[in-house]
């Protein structure tokens, strides 16, 4: 790694700096030392709790984060070593400090934020002003060989001399963050590898690459993004995962938990990631996956808001429609398994019959229908359904359900129906929506996180899998079909135990016989992958003749959200899943 450049245009006052001391002996109580002494080699300040001065340069100013950094103008021989520090400071405080501004520093030496993540600071009893001199960035070409020698640069000011990549964006609009990579996109480990040794590597490659990206401030809900060209995200500069960031500032410290990188100046040239057009599958039929994003419509009648799971406001619930219709009429399906859908009856002011009200008025198709089980499925609050176009698909025989094992109380109630297309087969398609990964407080025995990269409930995604799949052999529907796609919300990743069961069963991963390479559909936490999934028996499978994702909505900001006026009608983020589209023969 190259260490800073010195540039000293200017020096009203002498600053000297004594080097850290090998011997290991402590110095004297208050007395002048190196800020390379008083970081130390280790997570913590080998100083904490003892009064010392320093003397630095201002490298950036944060008023938002309550105080300055400061950096060595004469930085030690040990690499190991940084030469930055936190200054906790109010705004108003005197001396007023800005960059280039030389300072003495007295006070005592402490940690701030969370044990095993925190911040070396030195709390002042006294700053005094010395002259300017000027500390040109750290040059970083590539990510430190593990997550924790970013400790060597906590503090100090770093140019990243490569192209990042936004791995993602999901803080962007709450926070002003950004998840970056120095490697592009990062997956999610167990997605690319079973659980165990194979995903932890990836794993820990992946914090390895990773880095935040931060605005300079702890409040919320930033009114503008500075750092970037036109402050402002919007239809073109979306900024979405996989968008490529050049000349990146900004001084590296710990808050929250993590490394970060706060920015100093604004983003020098960013790359945006196109948006995708509508995918394109081959086949007679296409059929599609959507995760509906809690579409509840409070009574139905434009009253009962704010709703449990979804929107706040009626017109919340309206732009979130519009932005799920436009994605149907975009991907032109002609049947559609949901999930995440109020779980309100069937009636006309229930949330899929308003639904299907509304796909029908926006056309250019008016035939849509959809599946009435009577009640349910299920009494979670949210369910799955299913909708077809009449023109397309008649239905054969009732729908069935399997509320059994942890489909009572955990797994959304799969719904299964039978179809024919034309003079094609008899076929069925299941509608699943899986236990999520959260609420681990309430995981029990086999359900807690066993550290393997599945996280909480694996053992109910496991036994859902199982029960589906033995339900299934003895044809609920009673229709003798030729084959079955099982579609949905599976949460869990290609490479987890509920999808190893049921590929081990025979079921055959859509996007694998199409040979997609990394498919996704969603982004958590910087990390990308399937949890939506389409599986076909060998009955169906030889009638596949195609499979997409849209990534209409994972790589998105949380801006173009339905919340958003500005952007409330466009299908960009009508939900956080991307959704699926497959072509399949099916009327002959």
């Amino acid at each position: 790694m190259r260490r800073p450049l010195l540039l000293l245009p200017l020096v009203l006052a002498a600053c000297t700096q004594p080097a850290a001391d090998p011997s290991g002996v402590l110095p004297a109580e208050g007395g002048l030392v190196a800020i390379a002494t008083v970081q130390g080699s280790g997570q913590r300040s080998p100083l904490e709790g003892r009064r010392v001065t320093v003397e630095g340069v201002v490298v950036a100013p944060f008023g938002g984060l309550g105080g300055v950094f400061l950096q060595s103008l004469s930085p030690d021989a040990d690499p190991a070593t940084s030469e930055g520090l936190f200054l906790p400071r109010e705004r108003d405080a005197e001396p007023r400090l800005k960059v280039g501004d030389t300072v003495r520093v007295s006070g005592t030496v402490l940690e701030q934020g969370d044990d095993g993540a925190t911040l070396t600071a030195i709390e002042a009893s006294q700053v005094d002003l010395l002259g300017r001199a000027e500390v040109a960035p750290l040059l970083l070409e590539s990510a430190p060989p593990s997550p924790g020698d970013w400790e060597r640069y906590e503090g100090m000011l770093v140019r990243i001399a490569v192209p990042l990549t936004v791995t993602g964006n999901e803080d962007l609009s709450r926070y002003g963050e950004l998840r970056v990579s120095f490697g592009g996109r990062l997956y999610a480990p167990t997605e690319l590898a079973p659980p165990g040794p194979a995903a932890q590597g990836i794993a820990a490659e992946n914090a390895r690459l990773m880095l935040r990206l931060d605005d300079g401030r702890t409040t919320r809900d930033p009114d503008k993004l500075w750092f970037l060209p036109g402050k402002h995200l919007n239809d073109d500069a979306p900024l979405r995962v996989g968008s490529v960031l050049n000349g990146v500032t900004g001084v590296l410290e710990q808050r929250f938990g993590s490394y970060r990188l706060q920015l100093a100046e604004p983003i020098a040239g960013i790359e945006q990631a196109p948006r995708p057009a509508p995918p394109q599958v081959p086949g007679d039929r296409r059929i599609a996956g959507f995760n509906m994003l809690n579409l509840f419509n409070g009574d139905g009648r434009g009253g009962g808001f704010p709703t449990p799971r979804g929107a706040a406001t009626e017109a919340d619930y309206l732009r979130q429609q519009a932005k799920l219709v436009a994605t149907v009429q975009a991907m032109d399906p002609d049947l559609a398994a949901l999930m995440e859908i109020e779980n309100d009856g069937y009636g006309p002011d229930s949330s899929i019959a308003r639904f299907v009200a509304a796909l029908n008025a926006a056309g250019p198709h008016d035939d849509w229908a959809f599946v009435d089980t009577g009640s349910g499925p299920g009494d979670n609050p949210i369910r799955v359904g299913i909708l077809y176009r009449a023109s397309r698909f008649t239905p054969v025989g009732r729908p069935a359900t399997l509320a059994d094992g942890p489909f009572r109380d955990r797994s959304r109630v799969p719904l299964a129906q039978a179809f024919r297309a034309g003079r094609g087969p008899v076929f069925v398609v299941v509608a699943n929506h899986f236990k999520s990964k959260g609420g681990c407080a309430e995981a029990q025995n086999g359900d807690a996180d066993q550290d393997d990269g599945q996280a909480c409930f694996n053992a109910t995604r496991v036994e859902s899998a199982r029960l589906l799949h033995a339900w299934l052999g003895k044809d609920p529907t009673g229709t003798r079909p030729a084959g079955h796609l099982l579609i949905g919300d599976f949460n869990a990743y290609a490479q987890e135990d509920p999808l190893r069961l049921l590929r081990s069963e025979g079921w055959q991963d859509a996007f694998t016989r199409m040979k997609l390479e990394r498919p996704y559909s969603f982004v958590f936490q910087g990390q990308s992958g399937r949890l939506d999934h389409a599986l076909l028996d060998a009955g169906l499978a030889e009638r596949l003749r195609g499979a997409a994702e849209w990534h209409v909505n994972a790589d998105e900001a949380g801006t173009f959200g339905y919340q958003s006026e500005k952007f409330g009608r466009s299908p960009w983020r009508a939900s956080d899943h991307d959704p699926l589209l497959l072509g399949l023969d099916l009327a002959r």
